[in-house]
């Protein structure tokens, strides 16, 4: 599954780009054949560049029909189960841009592995300013920053789901009955596949156990994203308006405090433990940054949503991201990814599920 972590999916900005020249890179030739034979014209004289900061999915630049577009491809080898949907997340960039401005458009989807080994999609291209991490070096005097993004992250993610999912026509995407249900169980057997020794099979059966106890409260259904953090926001330089939400392959309907939990998994403050602090995800603990509770409590008040269960959901989203680290040092221990910044997954992942128990028990440090 795409972790998010730092992922380049999709993200436009010139800078980010780096020439492509790796031994996975497609092979363009084969590409350039089967888009001319589809009435799509790409451009291989123009240099094809990969975006950076991606540790999952692969994103190039390329030119097509004349205008810089996203290519986008999942990494190859074995992979999670419903991992790196390129079909599903096409569907979804083809169907919401209509509905929503920051969505970029889905411009063509291939199933066939023959052209360069796994499915791929083209996106539409839109630059802008992405902020990846825990640093804020684009924004640099501009002390305004942290409660603009904040209100802004907030916002996006209130108006995502506001959307009516069949004027969008993904009236029939997921299975929204029982999705806190299934994703405990789903989520509790992946963390299986991935954690079958020392102490982490007991500290996996200990959390999914007090998951299946809570009691969540009912909700409308509404779009998630599912992976919802600032740096999967293209963001316009001067504005801080999104100009692209990307990385929707695990887009789906659901409980919309679900993208709530997820966005506060990443959204670390001074005081957090360690785990939450070397994940690095947003820039959240420097000043100026709302806390979760005033993040929280602000999506409350847009969306009318009653968020008395938020401790119970921000505990599956932690169990949620510990079991994902997992998965990618398991990829490279595999041979399926060779980035050697997978290699300390395996212990950031634990102690995310530590976090997870902390703030199931209602521990000080886990809150």
């Amino acid at each position: 599954m795409e972790t998010g972590l730092r992922t380049a999916g999709a993200k436009q900005a010139d800078a980010d780009a780096l020439p492509a020249a790796d031994s996975t890179q497609p092979d363009w030739g084969r590409l350039a054949r089967y888009l001319n034979g589809h009435g799509i014209g790409v451009d291989l004289s123009q240099p094809i560049r990969r975006f950076a900061g991606g540790l999952a999915n692969r994103n190039y630049l390329v030119v097509v029909d004349g205008q810089p577009t996203v290519l986008r491809h999942p990494p190859t080898g074995d992979l999670p189960p419903g991992a790196h949907d390129m079909a599903r997340e096409y569907r979804i960039l083809a169907r919401l841009s209509d509905a929503l401005p920051f969505v970029p458009n889905g411009l063509h989807y291939c199933s066939d592995r023959s052209v360069i080994g796994v499915p791929f999609q083209l996106i539409e291209y839109r630059p802008g300013l992405v902020i990846r991490g825990a640093d804020l070096p684009p924004l640099d005097g501009r002390e305004d920053a942290p409660a603009v993004l904040s209100e802004m992250l907030v916002a996006t993610l209130a108006a995502l789901h506001s959307v009516d999912a069949r004027k969008a026509r993904l009236e029939d995407l997921g299975r929204p009955e029982g999705f806190i249900a299934r994703a405990i169980a789903g989520w509790s057997k992946r963390g299986a596949l991935v954690a079958d020794s020392g102490a982490l099979p007991a500290l996996l059966q200990e959390i999914s156990g007090w998951l299946s106890r809570q009691r969540f409260r009912e909700r409308p259904p509404t779009l998630l994203h599912c992976d919802f953090k600032l740096d999967n926001l293209i963001l316009d330089p001067q504005t801080l308006a999104p100009v692209a939400l990307v990385d929707w392959d695990m887009g789906t309907r659901g409980d919309p405090l679900f993208d709530l939990a997820t966005l506060l998994s990443y959204w670390a403050e001074p005081n957090d433990p360690p785990a939450l602090l070397r994940l690095q995800q947003m820039p959240t603990t420097h000043a100026g940054f709302w806390g979760r509770a005033k993040a929280a409590q602000r999506y409350a008040t847009l969306t009318g949503t009653d968020i008395e269960d938020l401790r119970a959901m921000r505990v599956l989203a932690l169990f949620k991201l510990g079991i994902v680290f997992l998965q990618l040092h398991r990829q490279w221990v595999g041979g399926a990814v060779k980035d050697d910044r997978y290699a300390d997954f395996a212990s950031l992942g634990q102690d995310l599920l530590l976090v997870a128990r902390d703030v199931a028990s209602g521990s000080e440090q886990g809150r």
